[in-house]
């Protein structure tokens, strides 16, 4: 590979393999690449919804504090090379070429083998593992799952502290059909000895986190038991909120991402980040946690793109995502006449988003887009009852009649697939 768009669409070619749950064809790879995981100091991020901005909020407290960190992270939003990141900079188009030149000879011969060639998510993640141990090794490296958590790529590795942020609906077909089998799949992450901090809720998904921690000697510490949160409160550009952790007391905490969902997500980070500074020696002044907090940003979650008028973006691309995406809007536009443009994937439950979306719109707008999963406008429309729902073809030009309003109790808010916010994103960029 000499260019950085051979280089992608090599990788992106190994789409048509699809998923397929196993650690087999890593562990073949990693071998032959002399295991650079096991030179990773990690935390490991698992969970439904919250696990990209979990991972952004640990990420800028460990920065604060002067640690330079890398993270893993998926899908991506603005360019492919964020998903490996160096104190949140993507890696450079040369260095994925690099990244390509030594993957795929590998790829190649496994390929040639029983255990069938390697996957699109599993080529990135041996990537990311090859650039954190041998390329550019950094002082800590938060590697966020992609799907589940027990048969999933990063499941390799032998982390400092795995993360889960919550258990919900999504991937069905793979991680089955039950609250308590998807926590089964989530908490395959849990290694021997090895600390786990949660943010689950629902009692059923705690016991199976909880039972097999026990099983592997790994501490658990909860979000409501072992570290709280309170004084919760909603302003217009963030919320405010204090911690209480087993060690140390955190009050008026800020963070400029809006929603209650936002403050579990930052609350799992400080007691993350906290055990860090108490079990290994990292040097966190509370400070350091404070500014990390408030600096913190995550594209594509809740994110205003225009003031005037008023656009916002959202990737809720499942059950419980609207769920914290209409408590955000209930909360923070209470008054506001929200325009709903949504777009899909066909996979997801969409029986049970729409309905909850239409509770907050005064018109919904349903489109498609490029994408192989994408379902069309006419299959959305059909789950939806709300009196003023339309279809449409050009999504772009709804968004450019949006930009028009002169209205300043019109909210135009933009949802449903990640990989739709994604397109919305970088037309209105531009």
């Amino acid at each position: 590979m000499n260019t950085y768009t051979e280089a992608v669409n090599w990788i992106h070619g190994r789409l048509k393999l699809g998923i397929k749950p196993g650690l087999k064809r890593m562990e073949w790879m990693l071998e032959r690449l002399e295991h650079p995981e096991r030179r990773l100091k990690a935390v490991h991020v698992a969970g439904t919804n919250g696990k990209g901005s979990t991972v952004c909020y640990l990420r800028h407290i460990l920065q604060e504090a002067g640690y330079s960190v890398g993270t893993f992270t998926s899908p991506y939003v603005e360019q492919f090379n964020e998903r490996i990141s160096v104190n949140g900079v993507p890696i450079s188009d040369e260095e994925i070429v690099q990244l390509v030149n030594v993957i795929q000879p590998l790829a190649e011969e496994l390929e040639q083998t029983e255990l069938g060639g390697p996957t699109e998510f599993e080529v990135i993640t041996v990537m990311m593992f090859y650039y954190f141990g041998k390329m550019n090794v950094q002082d800590i490296v938060i590697i966020e799952a992609g799907l589940g958590g027990r048969l999933d790529s990063t499941n390799v590795i032998y982390p400092l502290l795995s993360v889960i942020t919550n258990v919900s609906y999504d991937h069905m077909n793979i991680l089955g059909e039950t609250i308590e089998k998807i926590a089964f799949e989530k908490a395959g992450i849990i290694k021997s000895g090895v600390p786990v901090v949660t943010g689950v809720e629902q009692e059923e998904a705690l016991h199976v986190i909880q039972e097999k921690a026990k099983q592997l000697k790994a501490k658990t510490y909860v979000l409501g038991n072992d570290f709280v949160t309170s004084d919760v409160i909603s302003f217009e550009h963030g919320e405010r909120f204090s911690v209480q952790t087993m060690f140390a007391n955190y009050p008026n905490l800020t963070i400029s991402m809006l929603g209650a969902h936002q403050v579990k997500n930052a609350a799992l980070a400080v007691m993350a980040a906290d055990y860090l500074r108490v079990y290994y020696s990292f040097i966190i002044e509370e400070e350091a946690l404070r500014n990390g907090l408030a600096k913190a940003k995550w594209i594509g979650r809740f994110e205003t793109l225009s003031d005037k008028p008023t656009i916002i973006i959202d990737g809720a691309h499942n059950e419980a995502g609207v769920e914290s995406l209409v408590q955000t809007v209930k909360t923070h536009y209470p008054d506001r006449d929200v325009h709903l443009l949504v777009a899909a994937l066909a996979d997801k439950p969409l029986d049970k988003m729409i309905p909850q979306l239409s509770r907050i719109a005064k018109t919904i707008t349903f489109t498609s887009f490029d994408f192989p999963r994408a379902a069309t406008a006419e299959q959305l429309a059909q789950l939806c009852k709300h009196p003023n729902k339309t279809c449409c073809d050009d999504w772009k030009q709804w968004l450019t009649d949006a930009k028009k309003s002169k209205n300043d109790r019109d909210l135009f808010l933009i949802t449903g697939s990640l990989y739709f916010i994604s397109d919305v994103r970088k037309f209105l960029k531009n």
